[in-house]
């Protein structure tokens, strides 16, 4: 069994497709159109990871309710000073600053997406 990919709501899909496309790098495969919503697949650049984004016909005016059960998705980066770049020139913020996670080097920081998911960033020091 492969595990294929993760589909989340989004209210506002242009908003969504621009940060997981230029923040993120993921990279929009394909789109399919349903009777009431439209799919869009995401890909990693080493097509290990994919996210659907799913855009309904009908979206709540408030948005989704993320809920308390989804905890974040998670990313590598190769740099926080580049990618802290990045996220400010896009025009974004942290949710949770880069802070070392084990004493050891490596970091983590946290984001969020337009519709509120939260993004978990890995920069790993490499022994």
């Amino acid at each position: 069994m492969k595990f294929l990919h993760t589909m989340i709501r989004v209210q506002d899909i242009e908003k969504s497709l621009k940060f997981y496309t230029e923040l993120l790098d993921m990279e929009l495969e394909h789109q399919k159109r349903l009777e009431d919503c439209t799919l869009y697949f995401l890909n990693d650049k080493e097509k290990t990871c994919q996210i659907e984004l799913t855009y309904n016909d009908e979206t709540p005016k408030e948005g989704y309710n993320v809920g308390n059960g989804f905890g974040h998705f998670a990313f590598a980066v190769e740099s926080f000073d580049k990618f802290t770049e990045k996220l400010e020139k896009l025009g974004y913020t942290y949710l949770y600053e880069p802070f070392d996670l084990n004493g050891k080097g490596s970091k983590i920081a946290f984001i969020q997406d337009p519709d509120g998911y939260e993004i978990e960033l890995i920069e790993k020091v490499v022994w």
